[in-house]
């Protein structure tokens, strides 16, 4: 067994050298140095290895290696701060109201007027520095990780990230993060490879490989690096992640650069992307690794892929602005008139300049002069615009920011958002964006660690044409429940699958009376699968008793099936290490480059072929013979042809210990089949099918096969092979791959494999809901497009009977690298199958596009993204394959701006942060791949699956209760504020104020505050599990229903009706008689809060006619506010006049002891809430919104939860969709009758046509 040693020269891992393996990755020969360009524009970095001294001063001072996604810093905050706050229109009017109460305008004090400007805003910049603290302290968490670096004389110690500088050398072990751009320098093994999984920048699962260069090679321990100077001479900072240019000078450091002799002793090594190790990436199967830092922090490449975080604002927000502009408007308008209206008054001849009071100039302020009407008249329109700012709601954006604040406490203290497996809770990380989860229409999301767990498990495989392990997937299984149908014998009546005895093949139909057993059957058989779905064992979900426990020995073809396993235990580039975890099991654990690899092998090892060491030239398996007894063969490994994107497969020449050659081959179906000899498809029939239905459960598929090869002929290839893999030059890998396909032909199939690239819980239920809901969902991803297809099924993106668009260049117009040919060719492919879209518009048949990375760079340039766009949009899914970050980011936001639709975005690594950046809402994964999406996002979620909850319930939440609190406020505002315009007129535009100053200032702070915070937080116009069963409800918010200009107009006007009846009733109600016993008649003070207390009681009621979901919190507030006005005017009038003014004693000595005030505030709050009644009446009983109906049936009494017109109306309430679980549901019922139909009629037509039948007739 291997094992796994400290000291490096008895580590057999780390003495295993994998160049001498490998022919096609990176151990080609290095090409010659590049032109001498060093020190040109683009290439101007000079890196001092082991010597960052030097980078402390100009001209080799580079930037730190901390990385900040805050908004603001100490100097900053304050500026920009007031710049976001004084974006908001309201706020700069009463910043020049504030400016102007310090005047003699004034009618209040200048202190009730700055005091609630002065806490509006620094409310919201307190609530944006908490907010950018968080954020601070993230980065904090990055920049404070350690990593080992050189302090001199071969001495490392520990130092955090943020310290880092460019020629720092550094030693990073397995399973670390790379805290820089770096250059390798050596690593465990001898040969200087090691093994980096950049899944966290490009989205992909496989291992890269790098090795080091031969001059650095012997830099292995840590003394060594006492003695290493060197100069690296590099591009500048750029994006490219797969890219890298420059050369290693060593052995310089001490010499004069101008000296000949120097030269000729030192050595200049070409450096490629083999040697360049990306930030953020991980070591992996490796040790350690050294290495020296190139870039650091912002110019990094993951860095330089991201984008600059922008401020957001919601789209209510935005629209909130235009109400404000028709408030302020209508504010205009009314001080216009009370200028004209004053002007016009005071001009009349015979009447107000006669008037002797107003000669008294005497004690006055000089704004009103009546021998000067037009100056008195613009004085007064600055006076009315003071006035009427209530108008304008201040409040109303601290109300928000303090509500907002409130609803993202709730979504994050949400026990049903809280992972119990992470331990971590969705997270608010900004919560100016709440109300946008409502509105969503798109949805952006990477794959790798969003959709997908990053775990590889062995589901089923498929041998001499029997398929094996192959449970019912949860499409049919939910089909077989709705159709009332036994699946199992349902499904192989069918397909007459061979693997399955010929006695179960009964086709059996349940009646009517047996559906209920038939339901429970269903339901216990997937409790069942469930229940079987661990095997106890990571990476290896398989069931099937013909296979496991030796029983495969039993059956016939006892050698293919062997064949299978030694192809599944050999054909690879693993290492088996020690089981820590169960360390006295004989099991092993494995490394490998790709997870596949890893889950062949754990599949292997359970079926009896247990791989269990690796020698430079020899491979050891533990292996069943034919008697079920297990023997260890030593197998010499002779080629290995390894897996690339371009060749689609894998293969191992091997010989046994008889001496017989063997190649063994995996790879796609398609590169395999062709590959197939004459004697070799006996198969190949059967395992296509059974590869079309593992594809149509999501899973990946490989296939395996073998050939036999003669010592000759070996001999001979190989001489071949060696040739072509000395040569140095471009056409080395083209001779390659000729001479590999003269050795990989002939093959016979045994058959193929299918694993299962593990979604994260809950995945397919939640696209399955947002689906529903009426969002579209693109996948964005950097994995192949393979790949990206098989999760696109899995998750229920794709439907095998989608109309499929491909957008990709053939490999002849690819490898021409001509642009005009290639625009051309995907112009082509676009107007084609956006002409197919056209055309069967009318059909119900589902269309889908999937564009690959080079396809995507073409398709974005800017003569062609409009007809990409266009078709794009006409498709029920869209994924992108092998995109890098900034075409994620490009592509959200030409999504934005084509669409005009709200997208959001959400992803797990630092690929995604540009994407997350760029979407109206932006949502990270706090998954295992590091904080960069994190720290970039909106909002941060453990799995993706808690996105469902977080947009149809909190997010139909938010957008409801912002909008109603929005309306709500105009309608308080200007009901209030035209009151003192109402009395304006009723005074003949004198200017006096109906209310105390003090009554103003209560207005907004205590008697109506409350209540409306309550309404944005606490409000549900249904319960959450009801808004989970009626997704459609998520669709009032995408269509913007509660806060469309209908409904913002039809507020003011209920506000503008509101205050005329208030300000008209109390006026000619009161004043004509006798308000008390003695025949006291009202004066201003009376009529003042009498009508005051009309529009407390009205305003309040109203609120509660909003609400449909009442709390006693909400109580409390709606009547407490009542209540305190009272208490406030007892008080109030209890303070001496010289405070109280008119207002002395009012309640106890005047109009708490009249019944005329009563009985007026109760006839007045009646009439003036009746409109709004009638209005809800007739709209829930004609006009019933879908809220409305749900309310009714669940509150009313009407129906019951169980009963049949509930289920019937949460059917009706899913939007007919494409994708998702449900419409896959759907897609295989219609299969399913269809083959059942076809069966019968195939039947019926055997019947008729038999000679039994015909003797009979």
């Amino acid at each position: 067994m291997a094992t796994q040693s400290p000291a490096r020269k008895n580590n057999n891992k780390g003495r295993l050298k994998w160049s001498n393996l490998y022919t096609f990755s990176c151990f080609r020969p290095p090409p010659p140095p590049p032109p001498a360009n060093f020190g040109q524009p683009g290439f101007t970095r000079v890196v001092f290895c082991n010597d960052s001294m030097k980078h402390r001063t100009k001209p080799y001072k580079y930037s730190g290696n901390g990385v900040t996604t805050t908004k603001y810093n100490l100097i900053t905050f304050l500026p920009k701060s007031l710049f976001e706050q004084f974006r908001r229109v309201a706020n700069l009017y009463f910043l020049l109201v504030a400016v102007l109460s310090v005047t003699s305008l004034a009618p209040f004090s200048p202190l009730s007027l700055i005091a609630p400007l002065v806490f509006v805003v620094g409310i919201s910049m307190l609530k944006e520095g908490v907010e950018d603290w968080h954020r601070f302290l993230q980065d904090l968490e990055v920049n404070s990780r350690t990593v080992k670096v050189h302090i001199g004389n071969g001495n490392f110690h520990d130092r955090s990230w943020k310290m880092l500088r460019v020629g720092d050398v550094v030693k990073v072990n397995k399973n670390e993060y790379f805290p820089s751009d770096l250059l390798l320098l050596s690593s465990s093994y001898e040969d200087g490879v090691c093994y980096v999984e950049t899944m966290n920048l490009d989205g992909e699962t496989n291992l890269k490989i790098k090795r080091c260069l031969e001059c650095t090679l012997d830099f292995d321990e840590d003394l060594k690096f006492s003695e290493f100077k060197a100069v690296v001479r590099c591009e500048d900072p750029n994006s490219s992640l797969y890219t890298f240019v420059g050369n290693l000078e060593f052995g310089v450091e001490n010499k004069d650069r101008d000296d000949k002799d120097a030269d000729e002793l030192s050595f200049l090594c070409s450096l490629s992307p083999s040697q360049f190790l990306l930030r953020d990436s991980k070591l992996q199967n490796t040790d350690y690794v050294y290495g020296v830092v190139i870039f650091t922090g912002p110019d990094t490449k993951v860095v330089q892929n991201s984008m600059k975080s922008r401020s957001k604002r919601s789209r209510i927000e935005r629209k909130m602005d235009h109400v404000i502009y028709v408030l302020f408007f209508m504010l205009l308008m009314l001080s216009l008139i009370a200028s004209i209206g004053s002007v016009m008054y005071t001009d009349q001849d015979q009447t107000a300049k006669q008037w002797w009071y107003l000669q008294l100039m005497d004690d006055t302020d000089g704004s009103f002069d009546p021998d000067k009407p037009l100056v008195s008249g613009f004085l007064q329109f600055l006076r009315a615009l003071i006035l009427y700012g209530y108008l304008i709601p201040i409040s109303l954006y601290v109300s928000i920011e303090v509500v907002k604040f409130l609803q993202a406490m709730l979504i994050n203290n949400d026990l049903h958002l809280f992972d119990e497996m992470s331990g971590k809770s969705v997270e608010a990380r900004t919560s100016n964006l709440n109300e946008e989860l409502g509105q969503v229409e798109m949805v952006l999301t990477d794959k790798t660690g969003t959709l997908t767990c990053n775990q590889m498990e062995f589901r089923k495989c498929s041998i001499e044409g029997t398929s094996f392990g192959g449970d019912v997937n949860e499409i049919v299984r939910a089909a077989s429940q709705r159709m009332n149908i036994d699946i199992e014998s349902f499904r192989f009546n069918l397909e007459g699958d061979d693997s399955t005895p010929r006695d179960s093949m009964e086709m059996v139909e349940i009646s009517s009376d047996n559906v209920n057993g038939s339901k429970n059957s269903i339901l216990d058989g997937e409790h069942d699968i469930k229940n079987l779905g661990g095997t106890g064992i990571k990476g290896f979900n398989f069931r099937d008793k013909r296979l496991m426990n030796k029983m495969w020995v039993n059956r016939s073809n006892v050698w293919d099936i062997m064949m299978f396993f030694r192809v599944m235990a050999l054909c690879h580039t693993g290492i088996p290490v020690e089981n820590e975890e169960q360390s006295g099991s004989h099991k092993l654990k494995y490394e490998a480059e790709s997870p596949e690899e890893v889950t062949f092998l754990i599949a292997a090892q359970e079926f009896g072929f247990q791989f269990c060491r690796r020698t430079q030239s020899s491979m050891f398996v533990k292996e069943i013979d034919p008697s079920a007894l297990e023997v260890e063969r030593e197998y010499k490994l002779l080629n290995l042809l390894e897996f690339s994107s371009s060749r689609k497969r894998m293969s191992v020449i091997v010989r046994d210990e008889s001496g017989q050659i063997f190649l063994l081959c995996k790879g796609a179906d398609n590169i395999i089949f062709d590959r197939l000899g004459d004697g070799g498809r006996t198969y190949q029939h059967a395992t296509t099918m059974h590869l079309a239905n593992y594809a149509e459960d999501g899973l990946r598929t490989m296939v395996f096969a073998y050939r036999k090869i003669e010592d000759f002929e070996y001999e001979e290839w190989s001489s071949s092979f060696s040739k072509a893999k000395a040569i140095i030059g471009p056409e080395r890998e083209e001779l390659l791959e000729i001479v590999s396909e003269n050795i990989e032909k002939d093959l016979v199939l045994l058959g193929a494999v299918a694993v299962d690239d593990k979604l994260q819980d809950g995945v397919a239920e939640c696209i399955d809901k947002l689906a529903q809901a009426g969002l579209k969902i693109w996948l964005l991803t950097g994995d192949k497009k393979e790949t990206a297809v098989n999760i696109g099924f899995a998750c229920s993106l794709l439907r095998h009977d989608m109309h499929l668009f491909h957008l990709s260049l053939s490999r002849d117009i690819e490898s021409k690298n001509q642009l005009k040919e290639m625009k051309d060719n995907i112009l082509n492919q676009i107007e084609a199958s956006y002409q197919v879209t056209i055309n069967e518009k009318t059909k119900d048949d589902p269309f889908a596009l999937v564009v690959d990375g080079k396809a995507l760079e073409i398709a974005l340039r800017n003569d062609i993204i409009h007809d990409f766009l266009q078709l794009a949009v006409n498709c029920a899914s869209v994924i992108c394959c092998r995109v890098s970050p900034k075409q994620k980011a490009l592509i959200t936001q030409l999504v934005k701006k084509y669409t005009g639709k709200m997208t959001l975005a959400i992803g797990d690594g630092a690929n995604d942060v540009g994407m997350i950046q760029e979407a109206d809402i932006g949502i990270g994964i706090s998954g295992m791949e590091g904080m960069q999406a994190v720290m970039a996002s909106d909002f941060s979620m453990p799995q993706f699956r808690f996105l469902e909850r977080l947009i149809i319930v909190h997010g139909h939440w938010c957008y409801k209760r912002i909008s109603k609190m929005i309306l709500y406020f105009v309608y308080k505002n200007i009901v209030f504020g035209l009151t003192l315009f109402y009395y304006e007129l009723y005074s003949r535009f004198s200017g006096d104020v109906l209310y105390d100053g003090w009554y103003m200032v209560m207005y907004n702070l205590f008697l109506t505050s409350l209540p409306v915070i309550s309404l944005g937080v606490l409000e549900q116009d249904v319960s959450s599990d009801v808004c989970l069963q009626f997704p459609a409800l998520y669709q009032q918010g995408q269509k913007g229903i509660f806060f469309s200009w209908k409904r913002i107009v039809g507020w003011m006007g209920n506000g503008i009706l509101t205050s005329l009846v208030i300000s008209v009733l109390n006026v000619y109600i009161l004043s004509p008689s006798a308000f008390r016993k003695g025949g006291q008649v009202v004066d201003i003070a009376h009529l003042g809060v009498a009508t005051y207390t009309t529009i407390v009681w009205t305003v309040n009621c109203q609120i509660a006619l909003i609400i449909t979901h009442f709390t006693w919190i909400q109580h409390i507030f709606i009547w407490g506010s009542i209540f305190s006005w009272y208490i406030f005017l007892l008080f109030y009038g209890a303070l001496p006049p010289v405070y109280s003014n008119r207002e002395y004693k009012l309640l106890v000595e005047a109009v708490g002891l009249a019944p005329m005030y009563w009985i007026v505030v109760l006839l007045v709050v009646v009439i003036s809430l009746l409109p709004y009644f009638i209005y809800m009446v007739i709209q829930r009983s004609f006009y019933p919104l879908d809220d409305h109906v749900i309310q009714e049936m669940k509150y009313g009494r009407k129906v019951v939860v169980d009963d049949e017109t509930w289920l019937r109306e949460k059917q009706s309430s899913r939007k007919p969709t494409h994708i998702g679980f449900s419409a896959r549901v759907d897609a295989k019922i219609l299969y399913l009758r269809d083959q059942l139909h076809k069966k019968r009629m195939f039947i019926i037509n055997s019947i008729s046509h038999s000679p039994i039948n015909n003797e009979l007739v």
